[in-house]
């Protein structure tokens, strides 16, 4: 696995000041007061963006509530998501250890930056990939895609012998980063708890015996639609840029649905007791899954790495859940834990986003201290 940021990072404290003095706001003090209360509460205490004010300046289109500025955001996007998906995708290959030429699959997975050829094609030429390398792009997807990719993965692996898919995430908020409206709060919302961040994870079948070290194995991911649902969170692409859009019910509506897709996705197992698997959750905020952890009664450290990188990071929309996945097995090896699973063999991967989306994909963890390699038609490892 591999995860990046850029290299701007902003204190969740002091960022209100810099939003409204950047986007010349300072006037609106009540509205100002809403966003720093809105702040406060996100238990959010950084986020990385590749923004700067610099570019902000440079283009102050950007920084007025709808003003055309598509233009100048697809420049930076199309570009820049490329290059921070390259950071990660090389992270996770100098650790898998093999070397790049037998990546035979490509996932890349973006919420914005639409353009042809696409961010798949980019980075396979930055990369320097084989020609012949398998591509899919996953665009305008969301936050619930961290989950989709390791399905469609998933499936890639199981039916093409000796498959090594590598999967990017990278998420900017270039397209939706925008000054602030009293009759658009949903955007104030969105300016408070999104950044940027790109993930890399590397899945295959039949682990080869003492060069690659698994991680997690995918044992079965499944997708549905929350009922109703249909407008709770989405957004648009205009001259503006992406706007973005949030029913206040959002929480209720996720965790209300959420026993379903863990009954039937653990009933095979006999696995009825939330609190006895791990939790990977898509760090999509605070509120989110306080009512997660209240539906399902779990215990305050189920939730505990997804709120770590929520705290970390805010909302990386795609690659959320795959910092929370890394940051499992990098705390799980640093606890002592006996495996990557906070020392629990059975787990679940949740993504939420819109449509109501949801993803649901259940993990096995592995031993941290031996490498395995388990011959088994019917799950995958993520390596």
């Amino acid at each position: 696995m591999g995860t990046v940021t850029p290299p701007n990072c902003f204190d969740q404290s002091t960022y209100p000041d810099f939003y409204f003095r950047i986007t010349k706001s300072e006037d609106q003090t009540q509205l100002k007061a809403k966003f720093k209360r809105m702040c406060d509460k996100s238990m959010i205490n950084t986020r990385y963006m590749h923004l700067t004010e610099e570019f902000l300046k440079e283009n102050p289109n950007i920084c007025e509530h709808m003003a055309p500025s598509l233009d100048a955001r697809q420049h930076v996007m199309v570009e820049e998501v490329p290059k921070l998906g390259k950071e990660a995708a090389t992270l996770a290959i100098k650790e898998w250890g093999q070397p790049q030429s037998k990546i035979t699959h490509l996932i890349f997975c973006t919420t914005g930056g639409v353009d042809l050829p696409g961010a798949d094609y980019r980075l396979s030429k930055l990369m320097g990939f084989s020609p012949s390398v398998k591509r899919f792009m996953m665009y305008q997807q969301g936050c619930f895609a961290g989950g989709m990719v390791l399905r469609l993965a998933k499936d890639l692996a199981e039916n093409n012998k000796n498959a090594r898919v590598l999967i990017v995430c990278s998420e900017l908020t270039v397209h939706t980063f925008r000054g602030p409206s009293h009759t658009y709060l949903d955007n104030l919302v969105g300016q408070a708890i999104f950044g940027d961040g790109a993930a890399a994870v590397i899945v295959g079948s039949d682990p080869v015996v003492g060069v690659e070290k698994p991680l997690f194995e995918i044992v079965s991911a499944a997708q549905t639609i929350i009922p109703d649902s249909d407008d709770a969170v989405c957004g648009h692409l205009r001259e503006v840029g992406l706007t973005f859009h949030l029913r206040k019910n959002v929480p209720i509506l996720i965790s209300k649905n959420i026993t379903s897709s863990l009954v039937e996705a653990f009933k095979p197992l006999g696995i009825t007791d939330w609190n006895s698997i791990f939790w990977i959750a898509h760090p999509g905020g605070r509120s989110i899954l306080d009512h997660v952890e209240n539906e399902l009664g779990l215990t305050p450290d189920k939730l505990k790495c997804t709120r770590k990188i929520l705290w970390d990071y805010g909302n990386i929309s795609s690659a959320g859940v795959m910092f929370v996945l890394d940051e499992m097995r990098k705390a799980s090896a640093k606890d002592g834990k006996t495996t990557t699973g906070e020392g629990l063999d059975w787990g679940v991967l949740f993504g939420f986003g819109p449509g109501l989306t949801v993803e649901t994909v259940v993990l096995h963890s592995v031993p941290t201290y031996f490498i395995v390699c388990l011959q088994c038609n019917i799950t995958t490892s993520v390596i």
